[in-house]
């Protein structure tokens, strides 16, 4: 595997994501109560036996650089490596040297790609929730001899349409692709039969059409021909499509659990889901582990709680009287006696906050990190570092609209967001 390397993209703004993305960048995002969502990308890679990995970054990225810096170290032999690339002027630059889009990330950083020892690389996203063995995708790529080769999920129809998707020949070539077909004529045009899908191993169970999930496996001559020849800015909305036209692009089926995290509902709905007791994603594995920074924290403390359907974190205490349900419980959370937190997700904390970090005692009305006595949290997410007081009351409502609560609040997507570093005084009620 030392003749490929994997370039994973560290997204753009954002926006979607927002509040949770207004001062850290999407993949460095919290998961799970411990993960980050970078260390999915990271940890397929390595389970793949793909140890050469560069991570381009730009928006906000300072976070998201310290948990890769400790998180990813290699032995000096073993010649892995997991190296940030961020957007940077270079002599001769202009305005135009930030990164313009994913192909152009790629573009900017194609000196580090185009090696002699290089053969073939890799693409992915860095806001991605799955599970799969690389090593299997480049097995399809070597043996059709492709220039190309896309990793394609089956999806029903209903779904299609807020996706990209692919036409395949008999051998598994790529001959179409539509982004985010609406018609039935469009999606005639694309389906593929089940039998096709069966005949690949994969139960095709109704569905017809074959999703692009944005992950690429180039070989090294195509890529920088691609990008040195052309001014394609986004891979999956011009180097693809174009490719199909003038390359052998082979498709690689997948069947696996996969979930693009690019809003504050998917984001929500994934982790909840991982809380389950037979969640669709599951977090244990003994060959394919998630990685993550090691904390060296200490064993959570739960007295006299009552704890359902959740998942909870290290370094935690969990006072008497509480109730968790459905929900997700971060590193360092502190929750004080009878609280009730169901369908939520409750980042957790950077530090403990010390006697010398405790607001002064001229400020008693701030609240110390971490969930007060008597709260009630529902439908929310909480983010890191975040003062909640006690008998507070929060719930999140499908039928409200987006906006702003106050100065430390919001409604994104029907769900209550307490941004990073918020603050909630004693009493409140939303």
């Amino acid at each position: 595997m030392k003749n490929v390397v994997a370039v994973v993209l560290g997204g753009g703004r954002g926006t979607r994501l927002q509040p949770l993305t207004l001062y850290r960048s999407k993949p460095a995002v919290p998961l799970a109560g411990k993960y980050r969502l970078i260390d999915i990308p990271l940890s397929n890679c390595l389970n793949s036996g793909f140890n050469q990995i560069y991570v381009l970054t730009q928006f906000m990225s300072v976070s998201l650089h310290r948990h890769i810096r400790g998180t990813y170290n290699f032995d000096i032999f073993d010649g892995g490596f997991v190296e940030i690339l961020a957007a940077q002027q270079t002599f001769g630059g202009n305005t135009e040297d930030w990164f313009q889009g994913t192909a152009d990330a790629v573009r900017k950083n194609l000196r580090y790609l185009s090696q002699p020892e290089i053969d073939h690389v890799l693409i992915l996203a860095g806001d991605q929730l799955y599970r799969m063995d690389f090593a299997k995708m480049l097995e399809t790529h070597l043996a059709t001899n492709a220039d190309v080769t896309i990793a394609a999920k089956p999806v029903d129809r209903s779904v299609a349409s807020g996706l990209g998707i692919m036409r395949v020949d008999d051998s598994g070539r790529v001959v179409g692709f539509l982004e985010k077909p609406k018609t039935d004529t469009e999606l005639n045009d694309m389906a593929m039969s089940p039998e096709w899908i069966n005949s690949r191993g994969v139960a095709s169970h109704g569905r017809d059409c074959l999703a692009s999930m944005g992950i690429y496996l180039f070989t090294r001559d195509t890529l920088v021909a691609v990008l040195e020849k052309t001014n394609y800015q986004d891979f999956g909305k011009e180097v693809f499509p174009a490719s199909i036209r003038s390359r052998q692009v082979q498709l690689h089926l997948f069947d696996g659990y996969w979930e693009d995290i690019g809003t504050i509902a998917s984001f929500y709905e994934a982790n909840l889901q991982l809380a389950r007791t037979d969640p669709p994603f599951d977090l244990i594995s003994e060959s394919a582990p998630i990685y993550s920074r090691p904390r060296f924290l200490p064993p959570s403390r739960v007295d006299g709680a009552t704890i359902r359907g959740s998942l909870v974190a290290d370094g935690c205490v969990i006072e008497q009287g509480t109730t968790i349900e459905n929900s997700v419980i971060g590193l360092r959370c502190r929750i004080g006696r009878d609280v009730t937190i169901r369908d939520s997700v409750i980042m957790g904390a950077d530090f403990y906050e010390s006697a010398e970090r405790r607001p002064p005692v001229n400020c008693p009305a701030m609240p110390p990190v971490g969930i007060g006595e008597g709260t009630l949290i529902e439908g929310a997410l909480v983010d890191k570092n975040c003062r909640i007081g006690a008998r507070v009351t929060i719930r999140g409502n499908q039928e409200r609209q987006d906006g702003t609560l106050g100065e430390h609040c919001a409604i994104r997507d029907g769900i209550f967001i307490v941004p990073k570093d918020g603050v909630i005084f004693d009493d409140w009620s939303a």
